[in-house]
């Protein structure tokens, strides 16, 4: 897509969206360029995607810079999120660029750099020769080729072609039956974290996590800057699920890989638990891959993508997201917008709320806990236009957004951080503002951000969820409800 000149607009600035679960998209080569992320924004983006898998660091810096300059122009928070590669296997090459694997045939991988043929090839994985036992699976090129081991030595490994086909030169290799002993970060992962830290990164993605010692692993090196977000794509990663979700801050389903290593009528339900899981922690779950795929190549999608999608948000996930759609598509505008109307409609049905119940997680026993359910009860008792969260850190949203509430909720932070960070999480419209410092400071001002941010008027009641005293992190411990006059603008500020 060719580069437009990029023009700022007095449209969109700051108004709620008419859904609650949130869009992620990916930027690159489609949609990179400030026009197009502006139109992207206001078609129903709220975060975007950096891949660091693709392109280079100065590509990179100027796609953050692009987010940057819009989301000053447009006056609304927006996440960033930058997906680390991760530790992905991949074998040698071939004599020529490929091979064919007979289906039945017999097919070594072995620790000869020489260039491989139609009966065997390098793995360049060491350690993968000291874990594979007789039975397990070799899953090539994103499934489409199948290995069974035969027998596993130090330095070969022999297979049986359960399904063959063509292979080529550094194809991908998911090893679905073991837990393979290598770290969840490689070298070129800690250069792009840091990268992503300097660059103000609002969350990182974790690729092929396994263990919650790989979650530790990154957190420790991103010490106290920005959210991290685990990508749940192994089977041994759903196997420690609740341990992994304890210590992110987000968590993905990243259904590509995820479907590769396991049967494909096995991915819906693991997806259905993974959502249910994480919003019971409180913490923002993202469906991930293969949303909208044909829309890569067509203005339309298929009527199942489009159950995929409404599919995910019946089940509660705070985001959705495109990939290869908005990044190298050529309909990225379109996907966006296609993605925001399914939503819409979804959250419009009549057995939307209902449904969004039908997975609900006790309340931890704490006061401020107790005042976020309560918030949820007061909405869906009383003609609530919205919830008013005052917050720093965010975790008070996050404890409103848990119970799903049917009001919108309108964080007000003073923290730039929290507010781009909320982006990502359901039913929350972030405004960053200066703090306040009285009660009365405190209903003013809700007020007056309720108004200008759409979100009632005259007569219009609110519920204000905040912490005395105030700016002081977990002291959630305040609830009044607000009826608005209509001419709370008039007051200054």
């Amino acid at each position: 897509m060719a580069s437009i000149p990029y023009r700022r607009s007095p449209h969109h600035r700051g108004i709620k969206r008419q859904r609650k679960v949130k869009i992620l998209a990916t930027l690159g080569p489609a949609s990179r360029d400030k026009e197009t992320i502006a139109k992207l924004i206001q078609r129903g983006a709220d975060a975007f995607r950096v891949n660091m898998s693709h392109g280079d660091h100065d590509t990179h810096r100027e796609t953050i810079a692009n987010v940057r300059a819009v989301e000053k122009d447009l006056m609304r928070p927006i996440a960033i999120l930058c997906d680390l590669q991760g530790p992905k296997l991949r074998v040698g090459t071939f004599e020529g660029g490929k091979a064919f694997i007979k289906h039945g045939a017999h097919f070594t991988l072995d620790r000869d750099p020489a260039p491989g043929n139609d009966d065997r090839v390098c793995l360049p994985h060491p350690e993968l020769f000291g874990i594979l036992t007789k039975g397990q699976r070799l899953l090539i090129d994103d499934g489409k080729l199948q290995l069974r081991v035969i027998r596993a030595e130090t330095d070969e490994i022999l297979c049986s072609a359960e399904v063959g086909g063509p292979i080529s030169d550094r194809k991908g290799v998911n090893v679905p039956d073991a837990l393979v002993p290598i770290p969840a970060l490689t070298e070129k992962d800690r250069r792009d974290l840091d990268f992503a830290m300097d660059q103000g990164a609002d969350w990182i993605g974790l690729s092929f996590v396994q263990r919650p010692e790989d979650v530790a692993e990154a957190r420790r090196l991103m010490g106290p800057k920005g959210s991290l977000m685990a990508k749940i794509e192994k089977p041994a990663a759903v196997e420690s699920l609740d341990e992994i979700i304890e210590i992110s801050d987000g968590i993905m389903v990243a259904r590509g890989d995820l479907g590769v290593e396991l049967l494909p009528e096995e991915v819906p339900p693991i997806q259905k638990h993974i959502v249910e899981k994480t919003r019971a922690w409180g913490k923002p779950v993202v469906v991930a891959t293969q949303m909208l795929e044909s829309m890569i190549k067509s203005p339309s999608p298929t009527r199942a993508e489009v159950s995929d999608v409404a599919n995910a948000v019946y089940d509660g996930a705070d985001a959705v997201m495109l990939s290869a759609e908005t990044a190298a598509g050529d309909w990225p505008v379109e996907a966006v917008t296609i993605m925001d109307r399914i939503a819409v409609k979804v959250e419009s049905d009549v057995t939307y709320r209902e449904r969004i119940h039908l997975a609900k997680a006790p309340l931890d026993p704490t006061t401020a806990d107790a005042l976020a359910g309560s918030c949820t009860q007061i909405a869906d008792t009383l003609p609530i236009e919205g919830i008013i969260v005052f917050t720093s850190s965010g975790i008070s949203a996050r404890r409103v957004a848990r119970e799903r509430p049917a009001a919108p909720m309108l964080v007000l932070t003073p923290s730039q951080e929290t507010a781009r960070r909320g982006a990502l999480l359901w039913g929350a419209h972030t405004v960053m503002t200066r703090d306040i410092g009285s009660f009365e400071e405190m209903i003013a001002k809700g007020k007056r951000m309720a108004l200008r941010h759409g979100f009632g008027a005259a007569g219009t009641k609110l519920v204000v969820l905040a912490g005395v005293p105030f700016g002081t992190k977990g002291s959630t411990n305040l609830l009044h409800i607000v009826t608005l006059t209509g001419n709370e603008l008039d007051t200054p500020n």
